[in-house]
């Protein structure tokens, strides 16, 4: 039977043969998650994915229901719903001591590739409600805490993120929702939000919104923005539920895809009875909703990943049964699974590429989360924390980039198909477009890398994401078959540190417009040399193991060693004509006139 959403292989192999992941363990925060308790996990969370989530794909597509300020959900949600909050899978690696799970992050990830895969649109609530309570968890006060997290955690409650306006999209800055303290230390919100995902809902007792909002007399910009918790029912002192706390659903977008998620507008205060807490401290808003954003851009590039691997497992599949056309070298033998013939193998390889490079930096991603908790001094908590800061714009910028593309192949393998509701792959095509939008574009992703990430602690930890990168590299450059591989990657690696360090040098000086203006290709060409990281790190362990295997496990290492070939010696090639026009930095973009665009 085919796989509908992940490859198990692939998933247990960069688990426990690339990352270790058991490694774990030996700390006592995690001596309970064993190679049989990783793995029970992961099965669990692929049986409930594909059994009851997945079914809720296709008719959630039809979008939810406005009526009267209230919103209701696709009936098929109620039943996944209640196992995925039976099964306390939403706050799966957080603290236990708030209704967490305790498990590391990166068995965490690997069970929510498969329900994100399943069905974003209906995890798009949970994973919203799991930022909302980290933040609370980093930085509400005592009673905050006590009130909201086990609630949240539990998916008793849902939450929110209210950050966008009609004035303000990603100039938060320019945002128009105010704050007015009361006597009693709370706060009245008035203002207009909108693209507020999961703002309304039918399906849990109360919704938490964390809102960026101005403080009257508060600085202008982003430095006088506060943010405030503004439930949509009051919560009382002994944590029952007090009044509607005037927060109006207004509508619903009709969208592209994720249809199955409400995308709300939401006026609150419109009666002048809103009530909100401060969360965190006064005119520190931004960087406080920060701990959200992070979470949501790595949340986001999860989403992305979980919606490629699901369509190249629907191409892959359909490849293999599809008859179609002749053998190009023995034509005498009549139709054959257009898997053998080359334009689709191509394809296919490019998805393979992509999918499974991209599972390793995600999943990646995660022991650098877990390393920081289980870190044992300052500098190795500093490290880690830092390349993981590197990593969020690669994660959510370069890798949601890439699954739109491997989802227009799954499309392309289908043929005429791929286009028609009928099959799953056209629905996760436009479903995947959002990723690259929201939670701030990739355009926005890229400046963040070039203006901030580069230069980050002056350019210490990008150089050690750098250093990680050469270690990889010199590695395969020792094991015999991978010798060329690497000399490539090699190559490419060096015209990259050249090039880096030359556009860096321009985003300080007068060639700051130009610079930036390549901030998009410089960030799709660090991504490039990432997926070549991931994936010559797997040709190493896949080589390694190769001489034991059989069967279908040697099959399998051959794959790893073909897949890095194959983007070493396609990619990388296009990767450094990319670095070469970034070198060039042409000055078309900043120079053209408005006019010049188009007669308006």
């Amino acid at each position: 039977m085919a796989q509908p959403i992940a490859d198990r292989r692939d998933v247990d192999f960069v688990l426990h043969e690339q990352l270790n992941v058991t490694q774990l363990t030996e700390n006592d925060l995690f001596a309970d998650f064993n190679k049989k308790t990783v793995d029970m996990i992961v099965s669990e969370a692929r049986s409930l994915a594909i059994k009851e989530i997945m079914p809720t794909q296709q008719p959630s597509d039809e979008g939810c229901v406005f009526e009267g300020g209230q919103v209701t959900l696709p009936e098929c949600f109620k039943r996944p719903w209640d196992l995925f909050m039976e099964g306390e899978w939403l706050g799966m690696s957080d603290d236990p001591k708030w209704g967490g799970g305790g498990m590391p992050k990166t068995v965490a990830l690997a069970a929510s590739e498969y329900f994100q895969g399943a069905n974003v649109a209906f995890m798009l609530y949970h994973g919203l409600t799991h930022g909302a309570a980290k933040m609370i968890e980093e930085i509400g006060d005592d009673e905050q805490k006590k009130l909201y997290l086990k609630n949240l955690y539990s998916g008793k409650w849902a939450g929110t993120m209210l950050l966008t306006e009609a004035c303000a999209g990603s100039d938060v800055g320019a945002l128009e929702t105010v704050a007015e303290k009361n006597a009693d230390g709370t706060y009245s919100i008035v203002g207009n939000k909108i693209f507020i995902s999961g703002g309304e809902q039918n399906m849990t007792e109360n919704i938490v919104h964390p809102v960026l909002a101005r403080i009257k007399g508060a600085p202008a910009g982003t430095r006088g923005i506060s943010l405030f918790l503004v439930p949509k029912f009051r919560v009382n002192a002994d944590g029952s539920l007090g009044e509607f706390n005037d927060v109006v659903c207004t509508g619903i977008e009709h969208k592209m895809g994720i249809n199955g998620s409400a995308t709300c507008s939401l006026t609150l205060g419109g009666a002048g009875k809103c009530i909100g807490t401060l969360l965190g401290e006064e005119n520190k808003g931004m960087r406080s909703m920060f701990i959200m954003m992070n979470d949501a851009r790595q949340l986001v590039g999860l989403q992305g990943f979980a919606v490629a691997t699901t369509s190249y497992m629907h191409a892959l599949a359909y490849a293999r049964e599809r008859i179609q056309g002749a053998n190009m070298l023995k034509p005498q033998d009549g139709g054959v699974p257009i898997i053998q013939h080359p334009d689709v193998r191509r394809q296919l390889l490019e998805m393979k590429s992509m999918v499974e490079g991209i599972r390793s930096l995600i999943y990646f991603s995660g022991m650098c989360h877990d390393r920081v908790k289980l870190a044992k001094d300052a500098a190795e908590k500093a490290e880690y924390s830092e390349l993981l800061e590197i990593l969020t714009p690669i994660i959510k910028g370069y890798v949601t980039d890439k699954a739109n593309e491997v989802c227009s192949h799954g499309v392309q393998v289908y043929g005429g198909y791929g286009f028609c509701k009928d099959f799953p792959v056209e629905q996760l095509l436009r479903d995947s477009r959002i990723f690259q939008i929201y939670e701030g574009t990739n355009g926005i992703q890229s400046m963040d890398l070039l203006g901030r990430k580069i230069g980050m602690n002056k350019g210490k930890p990008f150089m050690g994401f750098l250093g990680r990168i050469k270690e990889a590299i010199d590695k395969a450059k020792g094991i015999q078959g991978l010798e060329a591989m690497a000399a490539k990657a090699e190559k490419t690696y060096t015209l990259y540190t050249e090039v880096v360090g030359e556009i860096a040098k321009a985003a300080m000086g007068e060639k700051v417009l130009n610079a930036f203006a390549q901030s998009h290709p410089l960030l799709t060409a660090t991504g490039d040399l990432t997926m070549a990281w991931m994936l010559l790190w797997r040709a190493a362990v896949a080589s390694d193991a190769l001489a034991k295997a059989k069967g279908k496990d040697a099959a399998f290492y051959e794959g790893q060693i073909k897949t890095c070939e194959f983007f070493v010696n396609n990619t990388l090639f296009i990767t450094e004509g990319r670095l070469n026009a970034i070198k060039n930095m042409n000055g078309a973009v900043v120079e053209i006139s408005e006019d010049a665009f188009g007669t308006k």
